[in-house]
């Protein structure tokens, strides 16, 4: 063979090794390319997304802060010194809920009235732990205050705050200062008179694992210092200084490296094959990026929705309204709702949390159902929100009716029912020129025109709603002074009949408040507005004590009081109601407490030890409105109660289509077989009075025999009374 032909044979051989190790070659470092730019997309977004929460941190604790700070009640309870009040409200609570590791209430002063610290039982030396670093921002907070300075406030963020990073207990911390305010502006402090509430989150611990565990951040750690954090992402974390006070680090997700490490095995097995290699390695890389953009989707719904029912969150509600308006023809009409569920509060209390987030889960299940294309939202709490977009006022209207039918129908968890309502304000809006701030404020005030109007039900906003606020909050707090004066409230009594012959057997007190400038206001107006700015439970000792007048005014009689659910809650409950019979010298067996089927709810056992405790001593109890609420006739079998009441929409049935004689009927006979007596509520009519007579009925009460009279009404008579007694003998 000759040269020529061996360099012939030499090129035949060595020029396809070549081509075959320049594809090979060239493979390799198209993967390391792939591999580090898909490593460096991924850690940039990852980093994004850390300094991000680091913003929200702050943002967070005082919001957290706001759901407690801004209250009546906070800045009289502070004011009073009432420390188990702000143990269960601003310091261990905010613990529980919150996972704020430290609360403080600073007078003004500077001092701490109270302390609580998850790792210090000491709470002075609590506060000592961290005087160095909160008074600082305490007193720039004062310094706001007289100043007058309001900037920040908005209709999410409903008071100044001040807040720093610093060390606590060799703990790295955000601590947070909020005012302590009032929610209705009734009570006017001057600035050096407001006390303040200090918040600490420690920067390790738990928030690290929720922080990790949420946001999917691999070996998620805290660090003073970026010199020691090689081969980790960082993000800084500052003071309003623009002084770097720590890091969070983390282990860098890498889909590329994963991609490689998985690749390079067959890269190395299948050299001769590049080109089929290359063909899968694309595959694999066009799989691992897809991947990398679900993760990047998967992250952005998390920063954009709530993180228990998936629902768009208030950020991410607030831009998708903004761009629906700002796309919104000149004629286009679009409403917001606000809606707040009615009792939520009730079977968080009875039930426990866990329940009431099992509960927010049915709801945005429900409303998902009725906006299954719309923008829905859950702003925080049991507030959720949705937006009907394009439509008529009947279509907003029918909307409303949908939705409170909706949430009408029991949920049931773990084989309970539980029943609620919902209360939806609307602002409806019309073209591209409307603020969403200025129309989310509208819906917020129709829907506190909703729940004062009577709950479950809507209202659309009116230029007169504004007024009709500052009438609900004069309305609290002329009944806080008609409560502290004594001045006002009267109690009626309604008679109560045997039903077999039709003689006066006792008497229900009801309360009744007669405004001085309103005129008689209905129960179920002023109730709930005692319920929610907490004297219930003085409205309840001026309704006992007229009870206990009564029955001694009325030997002969039975005397029937209401109790709501929150006062039978008060540890105190029955120790009132004993001390009450005994100053007035009645007979325990002649005092008969109604109580709702709400009560029955109580998980953490209050109700039933004030119920046992009373009934223990001859104090006799009835269930109201039986049939209407959570309980069932098996839940009947279980009860500590000696009546039941009849609701008025059973015995309205009977002269309807719908005759509801069985359902009274069953009622009746499964109290006789449990030794309970029967009172039916509610009877107008003879017919009603038969049938109920009828059926074996013990006792009746309603409109045909007697409307609710004053003492002096009922003494009257019962002299007539009398005198037919003695005119018979």
């Amino acid at each position: 063979m000759n040269s020529s032909g061996a360099r012939s044979v030499l090129m035949i051989l060595v020029f396809p090794a070549i081509a075959a190790l320049s594809v090979y070659f060239g493979l390799l470092a198209v993967l390391e390319y792939a591999t580090a730019r898909s490593d460096r997309i991924a850690s940039q977004r990852q980093t994004h997304l850390a300094e991000t929460l680091v913003g929200k941190v702050q943002a967070s604790v005082a919001h957290d802060q706001e759901s407690a700070t801004v209250w009546d009640d906070a800045v009289l309870n502070v004011k009073a010194t009432n420390i188990e009040w702000m143990r269960q409200n601003l310091g261990e609570w905010m613990h529980t809920y919150f996972r704020h590791d430290r609360a403080y209430i600073i007078a003004p002063d500077g001092e701490a009235v109270y302390a609580f610290a998850a790792d210090e039982v000491n709470a002075t030396k609590a506060y000592d732990q961290v005087r160095e670093a909160i008074v600082p921002i305490a007193e720039k907070m004062r310094s706001r205050l007289r100043a007058g300075d309001n900037s920040g406030i908005s209709d999410q963020v409903l008071s100044i705050g001040e807040s720093a990073y610093a060390t606590i207990s060799d703990h790295p911390a955000l601590i947070s200062v909020k005012p302590i305010i009032s929610d209705t502006g009734s009570i006017g402090q001057s600035p050096d008179q407001i006390y303040l509430h200090g918040a600490v989150r420690y920067l390790d611990g738990t928030f690290l694992s929720a922080t990790s565990s949420e946001y999917q951040f691999d070996n998620l750690a805290f660090s003073w210092s970026a010199a020691d954090q090689e081969g980790r992402s960082l993000a800084a974390i500052t003071n309003s200084d623009g002084k770097t006070f720590g890091y969070f680090s983390w282990s860098p997700f890498e889909p590329g490296e994963a991609v490689a490490r998985s690749v390079r095995p067959a890269i190395n097995a299948v050299g001769l094959s590049v080109f089929a290699v290359l063909s899968a390695m694309g595959g694999v890389v066009r799989a691992r990026s897809r991947k990398l953009q679900r993760s990047r989707a998967a992250l952005e719904h998390l920063a954009g929705h709530d993180t228990l029912t998936g629902l768009a969150n208030r950020a991410r509600f607030t831009e998708q309204l903004a761009a629906l308006l700002a796309s919104s023809k000149p004629a286009q009409a679009n409403a917001v709702l606000f809606m707040d569920l009615d009792r939520f509060k009730q079977v968080n209390d009875t039930l426990g949390h866990p329940v009431g987030d099992q509960l927010l889960v049915l709801v945005a299940d429900r409303l998902r159902e009725i906006f299954p294309r719309g923008i829905v939202g859950r702003l925080g709490g049991d507030e959720f929100t949705a937006v009907v977009a394009n439509a008529s006022s009947e279509q907003v209207a029918r909307t409303c009716e949908e939705i409170i039918d909706g949430m009408r129908r029991p949920f049931e968890i773990d084989g309970k029912p539980i029943g609620i309502g919902v209360s939806i304000g609307v602002a409806i809006g019309r073209g591209s020129d409307v603020d969403p701030s200025e129309l989310t404020r509208k819906a917020d005030i129709a829907l506190y025109n909703a729940k004062g109007a009577g709950r479950n039900r809507y209202a659309i906003f009116g230029p007169h709603m504004d007024e009709l606020v500052q009438t609900r909050r004069e309305l609290e707090h002329d009944l806080r002074l008609a409560i502290e004066n004594r001045r006002g409230l009267e109690v009626h009594f309604q008679p109560v009949y045997t039903a077999p012959d039709g003689s006066l057997s006792g008497a229900e007190a009801l309360v009744r408040w007669r405004h001085p400038a309103r005129g008689l206001i209905n129960p179920d107006a002023f109730i709930p507005i005692a319920e929610e700015c907490g004297v219930i439970n003085q409205l309840g000792d001026v309704v006992l004590e007229e009870a206990c007048r009564a029955a001694k005014r009325w030997p002969n009689l039975e005397i029937a009081i209401n109790a709501s659910p929150v006062e039978l809650r008060n540890a105190s409950y029955a120790l009132k109601v004993t001390t009450a019979l005994n100053n007035h010298g009645i007979d325990p067996s002649r005092l008969e407490i109604e109580i709702t089927e709400n009560t029955l709810l109580d998980t953490a056992g209050d109700c039933l030890r004030n119920i046992e405790a009373l009934r223990s001593i001859g104090v006799r109890f009835a269930l109201d409105d039986f049939g209407t609420g959570f309980s069932s006739f098996g839940r009947l079998q279980r009860l500590a109660v000696d009546r039941i009441k009849i609701d008025k929409s059973f015995v309205d049935g009977f002269e309807r289509e719908t005759d509801n004689r069985a359902i009274v009927e069953a009622m009746i006979t499964l109290a006789r077989a449990k030794g309970l007596k029967t009172t039916a509520e509610g009877v107008e009519t003879e017919g009603q009075r038969t049938v109920l007579r009828e059926l074996g009925c013990d006792h009746l009460q309603g409109y045909l025999l007697s409307k609710p009279l004053t003492a002096e009404d009922f003494d009257a008579m019962m002299n007539v009374v009398e005198g037919k007694l003695n005119s018979n003998l």
